[in-house]
């Protein structure tokens, strides 16, 4: 399974918003035939299994088939997968983790049992949800899993007092954040970078035939119509501001302006993350201003924090997030650190919410 795993993230920049998934097919400890998820239309991964299986005139009889998601039993873009394994029929199907749509969950493994074939599930369920956490939260809670993108010296700042930025990471740490740009769905900033930097947000560095949507949180809609963000490709901005005319203008550049309601002083960020779910975002990498990232980790809204962080010590400067005072350690939200990778001279440190990742897996169990 272990393998399959492996194979699934080698397509973890092309099938979204559909889950990243690959099958083996194996006989007697020996690999026949493999495929993975292609992009969104494109054949799932236990098609393009059995298909290699079929131009190297592999027998089915027997055989084992590894999944890493329950095969789906229902008509999308593609038909059933369940009904091409069933077809096959293999001795056994071994699967990862079940389907996270609480309408389908259980309906794949329920019907290769009715027909006679072997199932055993829930193997190495947490490594394959760590592949598709976007595609779950979105399936379980309707809203994505947003990580924080986050460059900062070892004194946890982002900037000098005068808002320096550029460079505090090395270029190996900034290359290395356009992957986890690239595997996102949307990559969300502020306004407030947008005005002070003038991002372009991006993928460079990284090979990708699937580039992720752009986003601006910004409230009072003050995003210039020549922002290079605005380069034609599809970007969102989100707002409690109308201006028709204005929006009219950005419509020609590709830009979709969204109104939301307002919360604490800005847009509801719990209302964009609904929207967005709904528009089939799995994921969102973040990379903003210490305010939008203090207010999404506030609002329970950030999943995940990805932090390179510099061999420096700045001093005074801004920090990494702005948040509210806290008056007891326990009101402070837990994470835990998943990896740490060395990207000399700097350090990539990932940390997951706790009680967010608990969520999912506890998701995963009531869909099983």
């Amino acid at each position: 399974m272990r393998q399959a795993l492996k194979l699934a993230e080698s397509v973890l920049y092309i099938t979204a918003p559909n889950p990243r998934v690959a099958c083996l097919i194996v006989r007697d400890d020996q690999l026949l035939a493999s495929g993975a998820t292609q992009k969104a239309g494109g054949p799932h991964a236990e098609v393009m299994a059995l298909r290699q299986a079929a131009e190297q005139g592999v027998a089915m009889a027997g055989t084992t088939v590894y999944v890493t998601l329950e095969p789906c039993s229902h008509h999308g873009r593609t038909p059933p997968c369940v009904d091409a394994l069933i077809a096959a029929s293999p001795a056994r199907v071994v699967i990862a983790m079940g389907d996270p749509n609480p309408l389908v969950g259980g309906q794949g493994v329920a019907r290769l049992r009715a027909a006679g074939i072997a199932v055993t599930t829930d193997i190495c369920t947490e490594e394959a949800l760590a592949v598709n956490p976007g595609f779950v939260a979105r399936m379980t809670r309707k809203t994505p899993w947003t990580w924080l993108k986050l460059a900062a010296s070892l004194d946890g700042r982002i900037a000098l007092a005068n808002g320096e930025s550029q460079w505090i990471t090395g270029p190996a740490a900034r290359a290395d954040g356009h992957h986890w740009r690239a595997r996102s769905c949307v990559v969300l900033t502020g306004v407030g970078t947008v005005l002070a930097d003038d991002p372009q947000m991006n993928v460079r560095h990284v090979k990708t035939t699937r580039a992720p949507i752009k986003a601006i949180v910004d409230t009072r809609f003050q995003v210039a119509g020549q922002a290079r963000i605005f380069d034609g490709t599809p970007t969102w901005v989100f707002t409690c501001a109308s201006n028709p005319e204005k929006t009219a203008r950005l419509a020609d550049r590709n830009v979709q302006v969204i109104e939301l309601p307002a919360a604490d002083g800005g847009v509801d960020l719990h209302a964009m993350m609904r929207w967005m779910g709904e528009h089939d975002v799995n994921e969102v990498h973040v990379e903003a201003g210490a305010r939008l990232s203090g207010a999404l980790v506030q609002t329970q809204c950030a999943d995940e924090l990805l932090v390179y962080m510099a061999p420096m010590l700045l001093g005074e400067g801004m920090g990494m997030a702005t948040l509210k005072p806290l008056q007891q350690l326990t009101q402070a939200q837990r994470f835990e650190f998943m990896e740490t990778v060395s990207l000399a001279p700097d350090m990539r440190i990932r940390a997951r919410h706790i009680d967010h990742w608990k969520t999912l897996l506890q998701a995963l169990q009531r869909s099983n």
